[in-house]
């Protein structure tokens, strides 16, 4: 793969785990608003249409379905700790940092590592 090809994919598969990250976390924080806070009955019904989106938007990743899902679970890690760290504010401490990073090291080394 040449390597404006290489940098493309790389940013575009980027892009969309964020993308799912951000429909994934919004989707289960309403339906979690809903349930565990008891908070109106249509933001689990738009939490539950946020999910389906999820899934729809992990579709646009150009690898295959158990490469992209094993990599986007060390992004949706990343994720989930800004998340907890800017809604709930909770501060991640250095062991979550430390596993943070390793998760997103193995994202890298599962999508983006050369193959044949």
């Amino acid at each position: 793969m040449q390597r404006k090809t290489l940098n493309l994919y790389m940013i575009k598969s980027l892009i969309y785990f964020v993308w799912t990250g951000l429909f994934e976390l919004g989707g289960c924080y309403l339906i979690w608003l809903w349930i565990r806070q008891g908070q109106s009955f249509w933001l689990g019904i738009l939490g539950g249409i946020t999910l389906a989106l999820y899934g729809v938007i992990s579709t646009f990743q150009p690898a295959n379905f158990g490469r992209v899902y094993a990599a986007y679970g060390g992004v949706f890690i990343a994720m989930a700790m800004l998340w907890g760290w800017q809604v709930d504010k909770v501060k991640p401490d250095n062991y979550d940092l430390i596993g943070t990073f390793l998760a997103l090291l193995s994202v890298l080394i599962i999508m983006f590592t050369p193959r044949n």
